[in-house]
């Protein structure tokens, strides 16, 4: 093969790489899970991930929405209210999620979250999320401390709510700390696409989820922003 004729050929090669990458890219945006395997299914939503309409999302065949109520104990979702009555009237059920901060103390956190959240039992279990990609210290705490202030915290939120709490848990943070093992709560796991090994999640410790974000980038008519798509198990 001639230089020319190699280099048309690498060129085709390469486009035809390129046109998969993007089919697949597409493809991903559009992927949700068998609604057969998975019957229950909705969203995670925070004011940063834009404008939702909830009566189409719930028409698109969601049947929940977890809305992020607090971060850290400086920050409450300024459309959480706002998010909680649409959402209602549109006939979903909702869920509060704290973003937990493990470089601050706990008790401004929950009460934080408990200020923000009505105390309501038609409202869904509570989530803690836990991801280390969020931190705002140089370093982390040590795994000690780390437990205490979420153990304190998770005992200040479910007594508000009433009920255990989720543990929305990054891969990344539960390498550094090993919450699975250590906090017996229901797992929701995260990170969108990999194979799932039965209902273990990989990277939790052997511990089954309940709760996994199956697609943190999906496109949607309710929103002109990507949502990230949940599924509970059966």
């Amino acid at each position: 093969m001639g230089s020319a004729a190699r280099r048309r050929w690498l060129g085709a090669g390469g486009l035809l790489v390129g046109l998969l990458a993007i089919g697949a890219w597409w493809q991903a945006g559009a992927w949700l899970p068998q609604r057969a395997t998975f019957p229950v299914q909705g969203i995670e939503h925070s004011a940063s991930d834009g404008v939702v309409n909830f009566a189409a999302l719930k028409a698109d065949g969601a049947d929940f929405v977890y809305l992020r109520a607090s971060d850290g104990a400086k920050r409450r979702d300024a459309m959480f209210a706002a998010d909680l009555a649409n959402a209602r009237e549109a006939g979903l059920q909702v869920g509060a999620i704290l973003r937990f901060d493990p470089c601050a103390d706990a008790g401004p956190q929950a009460a934080q979250f408990v200020t923000t959240v009505p105390r309501d039992a038609a409202l869904l279990p509570p989530a803690i999320e836990l991801d280390l990609d969020d931190t705002k210290c140089a370093a982390p705490p040590a795994e000690a401390a780390m437990a205490s202030e979420l153990t304190t915290l998770l005992n200040q939120v479910e007594a508000h709510a009433g009920r255990p709490a989720i543990l929305k848990l990054s891969r990344g943070f539960e390498k550094r700390y090993r919450v699975a093992g250590m906090v017996e709560r229901t797992i929701w796991a995260t990170g969108g696409w990999w194979p799932l090994d039965g209902y273990l999640a990989p990277g939790y410790s052997g511990r089954p989820w309940v709760m996994w974000t199956a697609n943190p980038r999906l496109r949607s008519p309710a929103s002109d922003e990507r949502l990230h798509w949940v599924v509970v198990r059966p």
